[in-house]
């Protein structure tokens, strides 16, 4: 029984110790909100606190459907949405987890 417990015990240490190595070298998901704008190819992200651009990195999305998402809720390249957007920033990258639309600049309300 001695052994068991010994056992056990060691166990439950090493487990203990991966989780905290992995969960050490995740980075926090945050949220950011602003506005999603697409043109020639490209996703930028422009923050409302500080009107910071950054690109979208949708490593989780297929880039076509993101496309098709766009234009078909915008129905126009360069239309921005407001946006909340979960992921990590990266210098002048925001690499997104995931997104809620929220608003489209122009629309009413109703």
């Amino acid at each position: 029984m001695n052994k068991t417990f010994t056992y056990f015990l060691i166990l439950s240490i090493l487990f203990t110790s991966c989780v905290n190595i992995i969960n050490r070298n995740k980075k926090p998901i945050n949220k950011y909100s602003g506005w999603w704008i697409y043109g020639e190819r490209l996703h930028i992200f422009k923050d409302e606190l500080s009107l910071d651009e950054y690109i979208l990195n949708f490593h989780k999305e297929d880039e076509k459907e993101l496309v098709e998402l766009y234009l078909s809720v915008t129905e126009m390249e360069y239309f921005p949405m407001e946006t909340v957007f979960y992921g990590v920033l990266k210098q002048d990258t925001l690499y997104v987890e995931d997104f809620e639309i929220k608003y489209i600049q122009g629309c009413d309300e109703n």
